[in-house]
């Protein structure tokens, strides 16, 4: 589809010379609701850590896709506050791949409350320790 070189206000879509074309406002709405679905889609594999019930895993992307990028801005106006939520979201992510990383030789129940109570406190306990 031919994109237009220029903004034509609010409109996805004008037509030039009598041919349908996008504006570059449609190319950034594809751009962001691509990335949104890439990153639902890279949370599939931390939500098993959790459990393996499938209609959970399915219904825990939903909302990454619906809220992520008011999320995004919510976290980045509060990122300089907190010192410490990078190291506490690798620690998160260590966790989660430890526990994948030996879930086909050591098997035990998923434990999902347990899981999530590492979680909790290590993303809680990384916001708790507020940059001073």
């Amino acid at each position: 589809m031919p994109v237009s070189d220029e903004l034509h206000g609010s409109k996805m879509f004008v037509r030039i010379a009598g041919v349908l074309t996008a504006t570059p406002r449609f190319v950034a709405l594809i751009a962001i609701e691509t990335s949104d679905a890439v990153f639902a889609v890279d949370s599939i594999f931390a939500i098993f850590a959790v459990t393996t019930d499938p209609f959970l895993v399915l219904t825990s992307n939903i909302f990454p896709i619906l809220g992520l990028r008011s999320l995004y801005f919510v976290l980045s106006g509060a990122a300089e506050r907190f010192k410490y939520v990078q190291p506490g979201l690798a620690l998160v992510l260590v966790f989660v791949g430890a526990k994948m990383a030996i879930a086909d030789w050591v098997k035990l129940p998923v434990l999902v409350l347990a899981s999530l109570a590492v979680i909790v406190v290590l993303v809680g306990g990384s916001l708790a320790l507020r940059r001073q």
